[in-house]
């Protein structure tokens, strides 16, 4: 039975689906959900103008924030219906190397389960880099479910 689950999410499509899945994954066994954003700390230190780094870095802040807001109002909307009274919603965000944040975070928390999207909002980074889902997969020390 899965007591608490990780929510990797950057609001995007898979990571929307994902949460879909660890709420009826959370609804089944009462688990707590801890609904994680990462802010990747490498794109903004690669930028060589401190006040454009402070900028995006408060975007990236808003986004983080807006994409754990939208978790929250599902949960919510979700409770209000009667449907995950059992589940506990906890969210964090986050900076630094995601894949790194991602596998510290469970450790810390220790949580029993990662539920994350097969790829996020950036694709190219998949595609050139390997993706952090796949990093998260191949080192984390609990099961990793990937929604596609």
């Amino acid at each position: 039975m899965v007591y608490k689950i990780l929510l990797p999410t950057d609001g995007s499509e898979l990571s929307e689906r994902a949460g879909e899945y660890a709420i009826s994954e959370a609804k089944l066994s009462g688990s707590d959900i801890i609904v994680l954003n990462v802010i990747d700390m490498d794109y903004l230190n690669s930028l060589p103008q401190r006040d454009l780094r402070e900028k995006l870095d408060e975007e990236l802040r808003e986004e983080g924030r807006q994409a754990v807001k939208k978790f929250e109002k599902k949960i919510e909307e979700e409770k209000c219906t009667g449907n995950c009274k059992n589940i506990n919603l906890i969210t964090m965000i986050k900076k630094g190397k995601p894949e790194d944040v991602i596998l510290q975070t469970a450790e810390e928390e220790n949580v029993d389960q990662i539920i994350m999207g097969k790829s996020g909002k950036h694709g190219l980074e998949r595609f050139l880099l390997g993706s952090t889902t796949e990093r998260v997969v191949r080192k984390a020390k609990v099961p990793v479910n990937v929604i596609s």
